[in-house]
């Protein structure tokens, strides 16, 4: 398994940056870094900033205070949503193609390595969001990036189809060594997947592993006692495990999460 290297210079950066929109103050002194390997998560609740500080990152809004640092050369993005033109004729591969600067050929391949080849001549007006969430990935593939940024790309996915993306995006960073920010809404898959958890509510409120920032009273104090102890049982050994479509199989050492 790929380990992230906590020494090394960060690939992409925010340093002290705080985001005014409509006059209103989006993010405050945020500081974050994700460095190469790693899994870094990002959670909050609805409108603490989330997107607004992957946007900032991408060079998309601009800071009013602090500054983005990019290391990284080549950035691989999956935003929440795609407009899909069902007018438009465009099928999975042509997306990727065309989308990801790329040949068919290279198109194809990055579509069988996120599982999505039988969606390849399929128009993408027609995919539902698991699909769509595949091809996406293939698109940000194409660009072999050293950060994949996934903005809750899995939004409106069941929970076996996130549960089956995420190990795929922690395989594709096993394979690369690509950095992965990803923002996600499903907690208690986030905290399987990442090596570090960032929590932000317009500043960042607490980070760490999923152990610790789970017993931060700023955590508990976001999204409530409840929920953090079943966040704090999940990562936790369990006696258990899941094969890829999420169905338990007991009797089998299961893993550590988090």
């Amino acid at each position: 398994m790929m380990k992230p290297e906590p020494a090394a210079a960060p690939l992409l950066a925010a340093e002290g940056v705080s985001v005014i929109l409509g006059g209103k103050r989006i993010l405050d002194s945020v500081e974050l870094a994700i460095r190469p390997g790693e899994i870094v998560t990002l959670i909050g609740p609805n409108g603490s900033g989330k997107t607004t500080l992957v946007r900032a990152l991408l060079g998309l809004v601009r800071p009013q205070g602090g500054r983005i640092v990019r290391n990284a050369k080549r950035i691989g993005y999956v935003p929440q949503l795609f407009a899909r033109d069902e007018s438009l004729p465009l099928t999975a591969r042509r997306f990727v193609a065309v989308m990801g600067g790329g040949s068919d050929a290279a198109a194809s391949a990055a579509l069988a390595r996120t599982g999505a080849s039988e969606s390849a001549g399929r128009q993408i007006s027609s995919l539902s969001g698991g699909e769509m969430a595949r091809v996406a990935l293939a698109r940000a593939l194409l660009r072999r990036p050293e950060v994949l940024v996934l903005d809750e790309p899995l939004a409106g996915v069941d929970l076996a189809g996130e549960a089956s993306l995420y190990e795929l995006i922690a395989t594709i960073r096993n394979e690369t060594g690509a950095a992965v920010l990803l923002v996600s809404h499903d907690l208690h898959i986030v905290m399987a997947a990442a090596d570090r958890v960032v929590c932000l509510n317009h500043h960042v409120c607490c980070e760490g592993d999923a152990a610790a920032v789970v017993r931060d009273p700023a955590f508990i104090g976001l999204f409530g006692p409840r929920l953090a102890g079943q966040l704090a049982l999940y990562t936790h050994r369990h006696d258990h495990a899941h094969t890829p479509s999420g169905a338990v199989v007991s009797g089998q050492e299961g893993e550590t999460h988090g």
